[in-house]
């Protein structure tokens, strides 16, 4: 879900040993009022792979940390123009895993389990007992997998743009995009992606779509080298590895959402994924496609604001009410 073009705004490292979170205020400032939070960078080696984790931290700590895994062409700095509304709850940590942002190259071989032993090794080296997990499109996939690995690591998961399965025809899609990006053609690529992205003429009012869908396909078109050349290999580990495996999730809070006009993961296949997880809720968010985040960032930082602090998600002028799903069954197969 390629939105860093619209969020990113880079940020100089400011490595610390040993690692800590950003130091917190203690001058009572007011809580909910719109300040600079302090950042912290670190950069980590797993698997002998260098990666870099980013740290928004606040005065309050009003629930767990908040982990954000972006979608495939965001980095670390993509949910910024988000942290506003979560800062003052918690600290905020983004991570450029290794073969994406500015970390080192990750060959196709490793896949959806590496990635989530990347992020409890964050973990681990923050030394944070217990996180919530937001995880967006690919970073879905990984966050999924995270929480059937690691269950003690995690409070609650929200999952954005999240399915059981990769759709046929945007596998089919990839194979052909693979063949192209490695011979530089990637401007057909970009217009095609931001085709995908963005729901179908018709399909019902989308927020912003018209900006959105511009910035997505500058971003792809500007790719240079060596980002072509982790797009390939990204592609690459799509088509290598499992996307979603149906193996026991843990019972803790969750809630899946898709975009209400999403045509590249829908509302039916969003509901389809809550009912694969124990203790599920479903909802989506009017007026936006694949790229909610960015069409509604201050609504949807409020919902997930509200979800990591267990607040009511009844009433919401942005969203549709909450639908409640679960299972007690063996996990769900891919369908």
């Amino acid at each position: 879900m390629p939105t860093d073009a619209f969020t990113s705004s880079r940020t100089p490292t400011a490595d610390a040993a040993p690692l800590s979170f950003p130091t917190q205020p203690t001058d009572g400032t007011a809580h909910g009022a719109e300040q600079h939070p302090e950042i912290v960078e670190h950069d980590l080696t797993f698997g002998g792979f260098r990666y870099t984790c980013r740290i928004a931290g606040q005065d309050r700590l009003d629930t767990e940390p908040i982990v954000i895994l972006g979608g495939s062409s965001q980095d670390r700095h993509s949910w910024q123009r988000h942290e506003k509304w979560l800062t003052p709850l918690s600290s905020v940590i983004t991570v450029d895993l290794p073969g994406y942002g500015t970390a080192d190259f990750l060959p196709a071989k490793y896949g959806v389990d590496f990635l989530a032993a990347a992020v409890r090794h964050v973990v681990q080296e923050l030394r944070i007992p217990r996180i919530n997990l937001v995880a967006a499109c690919y970073g879905g996939a990984i966050g999924v997998r995270f929480a059937q690995h690691y269950p003690h690591l995690l409070e609650r998961m929200m999952l954005v743009g999240m399915t059981t399965v990769i759709p046929a025809d945007y596998a089919a899609a990839m194979e052909r995009w693979d063949g192209m990006i490695r011979i530089g053609e990637t401007e057909p690529i970009a217009r095609e992606l931001a085709d995908r992205f963005m729901s179908p003429p018709g399909t019902g009012h989308v927020r912003k779509k018209a900006a959105v869908a511009r910035l997505v396909y500058q971003q792809i078109a500007a790719q240079n080298p060596e980002q072509l050349r982790m797009s390939a290999e990204h592609n690459s580990r799509l088509m290598r590895h499992e996307w979603y495996r149906p193996e026991p999730t843990p019972a803790v809070p969750s809630l899946v959402v898709t975009g209400e006009h999403d045509t590249l993961t829908t509302p039916a296949m969003g509901r389809t994924m809550a009912a694969c997880l124990p203790a599920a809720r479903f909802m989506t968010v009017e007026e936006t496609d694949h790229l909610a985040p960015v069409e509604r960032i201050a609504d949807f930082a409020d919902l997930m604001a509200r979800f990591c602090t267990d607040r009511p998600l009844e009433g919401l002028p942005y969203a549709t009410e909450p639908e409640e799903f679960g299972t007690t069954s063996p996990p769900c197969s891919r369908s």
